[in-house]
């Protein structure tokens, strides 16, 4: 056997996308058993790249309607996207899953600004996004990457591996215009009040007595002395 040869029954076998690493692991492990081969037993990653490449050009040459792409997690064989139309007649039941206006919004957003939060969200899209971003993270493609060093320690949302599957994408960066639209100023969320504390009121004084100034307790005490001691009873 040939290594292209194992290299696409792997491909068209595994269910999940699948590293080279992990092929030229499989290869090595299968090949000291079963197939002692010098150039099987020691084959590596680098290698099998260059195998992968080598059959996209052959599918290319021959016109086939198969083509091996990377994903996030690793490659996969696919069928050209030309035949969609046919194969889609072989699932009736599968329909793909389709995102309101508002919910491509918002996941535009995270994908863009990862990892950001719901408030922040909400400043850049001028409206609640409660019901939205939880339908993005039942749906696998938004999910929570941690919490954001402010008051209340609020959720920061992140793109899920499913979303880079679902687009069809390596990672984020392949994103059009990624860098660019990382750098542009968005509006900041509003300050808010956390767990009932009260943000600090600048230039406001107490009312206490003890915390009026001199001048302030001059004029206080100026108005009791010129306050008749027994005004007149009103009738």
């Amino acid at each position: 056997m040939k290594l292209n040869q194992i290299v696409e029954a792997m491909l068209f076998a595994s269910k999940e996308p699948i590293t080279t690493k992990l092929i030229a692991k499989i290869i090595r492990k299968v090949s000291k058993k079963e197939v002692p081969d010098d150039k099987l037993c020691s084959v590596n990653a680098k290698e099998i790249g260059k195998v992968l490449d080598a059959l996209n050009r052959f599918y290319e040459k021959k016109n086939s309607p198969y083509v091996i792409e990377e994903r996030s997690s690793g490659w996969s064989l696919f069928t050209r996207i030309e035949y969609g139309v046919y194969l889609r007649e072989l699932f009736p039941d599968l329909k793909p899953t389709r995102l309101s206006v508002p919910a491509l919004e918002t996941l535009a957003i995270v994908a863009y600004r990862q990892p950001i939060s719901k408030a922040a969200i909400e400043a850049v899209r001028g409206v609640n996004v409660d019901g939205v971003l939880q339908s993005l993270v039942e749906k696998g493609l938004v999910g929570i990457g941690g919490r954001a060093d402010l008051p209340g320690k609020p959720f920061l949302y992140e793109t899920s591996t499913n979303f880079l599957e679902h687009f069809g994408i390596k990672n984020v960066e392949d994103l059009p215009n990624a860098s660019e639209l990382r750098q542009v100023e968005l509006p900041q969320p509003e300050a808010k009040i956390v767990d009932g504390e009260q943000l600090p009121l600048a230039g406001v004084n107490s009312t206490d007595d003890g915390d009026l100034d001199e001048e302030d307790n001059d004029s206080f005490e100026g108005s009791k002395e010129n306050e008749d001691p027994n005004p007149p009873l009103e009738e």
